[in-house]
This record gives C-alpha cells, sequence and structure tokens, in this order.
C-alpha cells in the first residue's frame, strides 16, 4: 500500500498536535483511526501519541481527563470532543491482564507493544511523514491480521488482544497470519484470566461489526475462545454439534428444552447498518443456548440480563396471526415482545405474519397492561373492595377481559364485572 501524501485531519486533533509540538514533544496520530482511514472508513476519533507523560499533558491543556493515566493515558477535550492522548510506553512487566508501563521510549517502541501490525502504523498530522517499522501496510494490501512481532509474547502480555483479532478478523473480513492463529489457540486458555466486562465489551462488539456474524462465531470456536467464556454458543448447521455443555451451573436448568427448540445455530447475516437487528443482546439470544447464562458471566447489566430472560421463558410467537391470539400473546410476553419478534425475523428471514397486528394493536391503544386498565386499585377500593391480594387478583382477571375484548374497557364496565367477580 502506497501512503497517501497527506491525511484530512480534524481541526481539533491538529490544535492537541500543534500544542504538543509546541512545547517541545512529539505527536504522532496512531492506532485505529490511521487503519480505518487507510481502509477507506470515515474516522474523526483520532488517538495521539506523544513523548510528553500524562503530568505534562494535563498541564498543557485546560480540560483533561485522567482516563487510564497510570498507563500514560490522558483525554484532552477540544471542541467539545475527547481525545485520547498517550505516552510513548513500553510494558515492564505483565500478568496478562494489565501492564506496569515504562515511559522515555521512541515512537518505535511504542508501536513495537502494540498488538497488531494494522495498528501499528503512525502518522504525523503536521509533518505529513509515515512511521510503519512493522509493515502494516502490507498487510492491510494483503488483507492479514498478524501479531507485531513473537505472536505469543504479545498475546501473554494481554490476553484480550486473542479477542481483539478475532473482531478485527471479522470486521474486515481479513485471514488470520498462520503463526498468529496458532499462538492464538495454543494461548486460549488463558482467556480465563480476563476480567468478564472486559470479554463482554469484545463479544458485544465483534457483534456490532462483525461483517459476517457467521465468521464471528467461527472464529471464537475454533480458537477455543468460545469453549472458555461461551460454551453456549451453538453450532453452526454444517457443524457435527455445539459447544454447548449441560451442566446446570454453566448452561442452566433451561438447556434441554432450548435445545429442543433451536438446534443449531441459524444461518444468518445481517447488515451492519441494521441497528435493530445487530443488537448484541438480540443476537446473544439468537447464538446462545442459554443468553441468560452467558450474560450472567459476563456481567452485563440487569436491563440486558432481563432482556434476555423475556425472550427465552416467553412464547416465542403468537398461537396464530390473529387478533386475539397476538393481544394475550403481548400480553403475556410484555416487554419481550419487541425482541421476540425479531427474533423471530433473525431465524426466518422476514417479518413475522403477525407484525402487522402488533403495530395495529399499539396504534389503537388497546390494554395490555394493568397499567391501560380504565380502573385502579383505587377504584376497586372506593367500590368497596379491601385491599389487599384478592385486589390484585381482580385486577388480572379484568386484564384477562380487556385483552379478549378491549371495548369493556371502561371504568363503569369494569366496576360492575369487579362486583361479580368479588
Amino acid at each position: 500500500m502506497k501512503f497517501p501524501s497527506r491525511l484530512k485531519i480534524p481541526t481539533d486533533v491538529l490544535q492537541i498536535a500543534e500544542t504538543l509540538e509546541g512545547a517541545g514533544y512529539e505527536a504522532w496520530c496512531v492506532g485505529g483511526a490511521i487503519r480505518d482511514t487507510l481502509l477507506g472508513e470515515d474516522n474523526t476519533d483520532y488517538d495521539i501519541a506523544t513523548s510528553a507523560t500524562p503530568e505534562v499533558v494535563q498541564g498543557l491543556f485546560r480540560n483533561t481527563v485522567p482516563v487510564g493515566a497510570r498507563f500514560g493515558t490522558v483525554a484532552v477535550r477540544a471542541h467539545r470532543r475527547h481525545h485520547e492522548v498517550t505516552t510513548f510506553r513500553r510494558d515492564v512487566s505483565t500478568d496478562g491482564r494489565h501492564a506496569v508501563v515504562e515511559y522515555g521510549v521512541s515512537l518505535d517502541e511504542d508501536l513495537a507493544r502494540r498488538d497488531f501490525t494494522i495498528n501499528a502504523i503512525a502518522y504525523h498530522p503536521l509533518r505529513h511523514q509515515w512511521r510503519d517499522p512493522w509493515k502494516g501496510a502490507d498487510d492491510l494490501d494483503a488483507a492479514c491480521i498478524r501479531a507485531v512481532g513473537n505472536p505469543a509474547e504479545r498475546f501473554r502480555e494481554d490476553y484480550l488482544r486473542i479477542l481483539r483479532g478475532l473482531r478485527f478478523a471479522a470486521r474486515f473480513g481479513f485471514e488470520i497470519e498462520p503463526a498468529t492463529w496458532a499462538a492464538m489457540q495454543a494461548l486460549a486458555d488463558g482467556l480465563s484470566r480476563l476480567s468478564a466486562e472486559r470479554v463482554r465489551d469484545e463479544w458485544f462488539k465483534g457483534l456490532r461489526g462483525a461483517v459476517s456474524i457467521r465468521r464471528l462465531t467461527d472464529l471464537w470456536r475454533a480458537s477455543g475462545a468460545a469453549k472458555v467464556w461461551l460454551p453456549e454458543l451453538l453450532a453452526t448447521p454444517d457443524g457435527d454439534e455445539g459447544i454447548a455443555v449441560a451442566s446446570g451451573e454453566t448452561a442452566g436448568p433451561r438447556v434441554g428444552a432450548l435445545t429442543a427448540r433451536r438446534g443449531v445455530l441459524p444461518t444468518l447475516e445481517v447488515d451492519r447498518g441494521d441497528e435493530d437487528l445487530r443488537d448484541p443482546v438480540l443476537l446473544t439470544a439468537l447464538l446462545c443456548l442459554d443468553p441468560v447464562s452467558v450474560l450472567l458471566r459476563l456481567k452485563a447489566s440487569n436491563a440486558e440480563i432481563a432482556r434476555a430472560t423475556g425472550m427465552v421463558t416467553g412464547p416465542e410467537e403468537p398461537a396464530s396471526a390473529a387478533l386475539i391470539d397476538v393481544r394475550r400473546w403481548m400480553a403475556a410476553v410484555g416487554e419481550a415482545a419487541d425482541d421476540l419478534a425479531r427474533l423471530w425475523r433473525l431465524r426466518h428471514g422476514a417479518p413475522p405474519a403477525w407484525s402487522a397486528v402488533m403495530r395495529g394493536i399499539r396504534e389503537r391503544g388497546e390494554p395490555l397492561t394493568r397499567k391501560q386498565l380504565a380502573v385502579t386499585g383505587e377504584d376497586l377500593r372506593e367500590a368497596g373492595m379491601e385491599p389487599g391480594p384478592m385486589m390484585g387478583l381482580t385486577l388480572d382477571r379484568l386484564l384477562t377481559l380487556v385483552v379478549d375484548d378491549p371495548g369493556l374497557n371502561t371504568r363503569e364496565q369494569l366496576l360492575e364485572r369487579a362486583r361479580s367477580l368479588a
């Protein structure tokens, strides 16, 4: 690849570089923004590598945030945006998760500690010079993911790099260089040392950005990463069997039923621009035998775990596309209805026949929850009903009536029905 004579760098990034260079320090644009720009992707989120220490950076700029100061990174705010400014560094020691770093090194030494050659390219935004000691441009041309230097050393420094390599390969449609791939497989057990949050972020980023979701899941399985973190990942349609295990602790008590219902991973591809279907919680529910266990293990948010629970516990679809069946189903599954409809679309390649019925029910405001009833518990109390379990049971029975016949949802009719139920 021949480097362009210059890149169009955002004004705020140029101003940060000018300030650093004016104070006598080097400032280079590095990392993913350079890689993506060379691949023709729009990018305004440029990171800067500098010879200035974090303390110097904080002294030169008014608005800074020490997002990773002990690792050399300070976010500098310019024009209402933050850009990460990181001091040239090298690893002194590492436990495979965190590194102790040393400053006072050169740009080339800094680039030598990066994960992959395609991420080890630097561009000087003021002098328009390029630095590519590891021939990352050649690997961009060759569509190749190659570790910088010795692959095993790079991965032992931070095992997350294995997952990053899988993500880059799936995102760009690149092949992984043989020695790099062999090291990934040999060291996959080291992934168990990572925090659940870091693994979750890589899994979610991979699902959002992969050119091929099928390729991403194949890489996780073949590398050994799924065995460590996603044992519930379903087999591909032409595979022999899933990695999914049926231990109660790992895969949960739902495994047997889910296996019968889901079988193997569906053949699917989802356009990266479709944010609805590229939702990582939705895709985890699609791709994994027991998504609730997966999301619990990955320490997802309570809201994300609740969504997955709704997708695996509720009926997957209405009994039919008839209006009354769709209303009953929507009332039963509650907030999971949209997720279940999207799952159906992913599994079948088209929206379900009942999606239009769902839309009509919502447009007409037909009642599906207690909150939509024309009476409240207070109304029932004023009508003479004592507060307690019977009042809740009565509201549930009234809801069942109006789900079947929305025309009954008036205060007068519901109070009359409540008296007859008492």
